[in-house]
C-alpha cells in the first residue's frame, strides 16, 4: 500500500467518524425541537461506511438511541468489526508483505 493510499484512508476514517459524531448530535437537537429527523436507516448506514467510532461516541455523549436495541447493541457490533478489519489489515500488510 502506497502512503498516499495510507493517508487517504485515514483521511476518510477521520472525517466520516466526525459527521458520524455530528449527525447525531444534529439528530438529538431535531428530537428536542420537534423538527424533522435523521432516518434511523441513514445514522447506521454512516456507522457501517466506517464512522463506527463515531456514531457509537456520539450515541453516548448525546444520549442519544441509547434504549433502542439496534443501537445499543448494532453500533458496539459495527464498532468491533470496524476494529477487526483494521487489526486484520495492519497485519496482512505488515506480515505478508
Amino acid at each position: 500500500m502506497t502512503k498516499y493510499l495510507l493517508y487517504a484512508l485515514l483521511l476518510y476514517f477521520a472525517a466520516i467518524n466526525i459527521v458520524a459524531f455530528f449527525l447525531y448530535g444534529i439528530d438529538k437537537w431535531k428530537a428536542r425541537h420537534d423538527k424533522w429527523r435523521v432516518t434511523e436507516a441513514r445514522l447506521l448506514s454512516v456507522a457501517l461506511l466506517g464512522g463506527g467510532l463515531g456514531a457509537f461516541l456520539g450515541m453516548k455523549v448525546w444520549h442519544h438511541k441509547t434504549q433502542h436495541p439496534k443501537f445499543r447493541f448494532g453500533l458496539p457490533l459495527i464498532l468491533f468489526l470496524h476494529l477487526a478489519l483494521a487489526v486484520a489489515a495492519v497485519y496482512y500488510f505488515y506480515f505478508y508483505r
